[in-house]
């Protein structure tokens, strides 16, 4: 199943969102430290809510690790950024693929970035900078699972 990747993420709530997200839909999130507050279950509630003990995640204490386990398991890594030419709509995802979300204040670096099989980005007007990481991770994880048939097992 698709997996979503959180990469040093600087805002509790939104942490808390998508692993809310995770929950409802059963994907696994990873969360890769360091993060821009401190994680727990107190400091993720408001966007988690309830949710958090239904959560399917995993802490990697740095990308290196992170990087080391998806390679070693043979994940293919999707990069959502908007640099990226390539429309998150227009993309073939794969049952393997791990959706990669940067940080809210900076995205990834370029050498996370350089790591990445494939990068995405939503289409949306020139005018706009870019929409919120868990409003970002919820449209694409939404169409990688439509894809990969990850809908079937959710009533």
């Amino acid at each position: 199943m698709i997996d979503l990747a959180l990469y040093q993420p600087d805002i509790a709530q939104n942490t808390g969102t998508l692993l809310r997200l995770g929950a409802c839909l059963g994907v696994m999130v990873h969360i890769i430290h360091p993060t821009g507050f401190q994680f727990s279950p107190r400091s993720i509630r408001r966007g988690a809510l309830d949710y958090l003990e239904h959560a399917l995640f995993t802490e990697h204490d740095s990308y290196a690790h992170f990087d080391a386990w998806r390679r070693s398991a043979g994940r293919r890594l999707a990069l959502l950024t908007t640099k990226a030419s390539g429309s998150a709509y227009a993309t073939s995802y794969r049952p393997d693929d791990i959706l990669l979300l940067g940080r809210e204040s900076a995205g990834v670096p370029d050498s996370v970035a350089d790591d990445a099989d494939l990068k995405v980005r939503i289409p949306m007007r020139q005018d706009m900078r870019s929409l919120n990481v868990a409003v970002a991770g919820s449209l694409v994880l939404g169409e990688a699972l439509r894809q990969t048939n990850g809908f079937a097992a959710l009533s």
